[in-house]
């Protein structure tokens, strides 16, 4: 996929979260060891950090987007995360791991997609 599909699909990814109400803290951040597409925060008494990778295919015929964020991936997201937290200032949040997956036109928000525990 090319990067300007890959960023159109992030761009709905964000409205389609901002419609959840959560808002927008960065996108594209990216460190030597792994890229987050975007990182959100929830509203709300939890105020989770949530760290969004996002993930398109055009149709379901090999497997569904989602199950393209194996292990490997994992592991590279949550060094990303772990990287982006040294320059978050103050207390440091509750985080999440979610998955936005795009199936051949249709959006899949998997919260809660893995932990950095078990990547």
């Amino acid at each position: 996929m090319s990067k300007t599909i890959g960023s159109a699909f992030e761009q709905r990814a964000l409205e389609y979260l901002q419609r959840q109400r959560l808002h927008f803290v960065a996108r594209n951040f990216a460190c030597r060891g792994g890229e987050i597409d975007l990182v959100m925060r929830e509203t709300g008494s939890q105020r989770a950090l949530v760290f969004v990778e996002v993930r398109a295919r055009r149709s379901r015929q090999f497997a569904a987007a989602a199950a393209s964020v194996g292990v490997h991936k994992q592991r590279r997201l949550v060094l990303a995360a772990q990287y982006y937290l040294t320059t978050w200032r103050g207390a440091l949040p509750v985080c999440r791991f979610d998955v936005i997956a795009f199936d051949a036109g249709r959006i899949v928000w998997l919260r809660d997609a893995f932990r950095a525990d078990t990547s």
